[in-house]
């Protein structure tokens, strides 16, 4: 599985932006898509994921402000953000988690840098 990673950029504070991660390679072996960030300085955490079964999980801080969507057609999964706030400044990731054979494997899109400006 490979992952393309969009969509970061220069906000406000209070705006909005969303990122883009589109799958390739073998995408039905795909059980979830996760969203990660690291700040400098800071340990890589994971900010929302969404199962194959549309089930999603978020960080405290995000909830009611971060939406997580797939789109299966494209193969793309989803973050949109709102009232971004200076600390949600960090480089995004995304991780698809994959199924083979009973044996799960972890793949890393580039990351995309989210800047929030005060």
């Amino acid at each position: 599985v490979q992952l393309q990673a969009s969509g970061g950029g220069l906000v406000q504070a209070g705006g909005s932006l969303t990122l883009s991660c589109a799958a390739s390679g073998s995408t039905s072996r795909i059980t979830a898509i996760g969203w990660y960030r690291q700040a400098p300085g800071k340990r890589r955490e994971l900010v929302a994921v969404i199962s194959s079964s549309n089930r999603t999980n978020y960080l405290d801080s995000v909830k009611g402000r971060f939406t997580i969507s797939r789109d299966n057609a494209k193969n793309t999964v989803y973050l949109q953000m709102n009232s971004l706030k200076p600390e949600d400044t960090a480089t995004y990731y995304c991780n698809a988690e994959s199924r083979s054979n009973s044996r799960l494997a972890y793949n890393w899109g580039q990351g995309t840098l989210v800047t929030v400006s005060s």
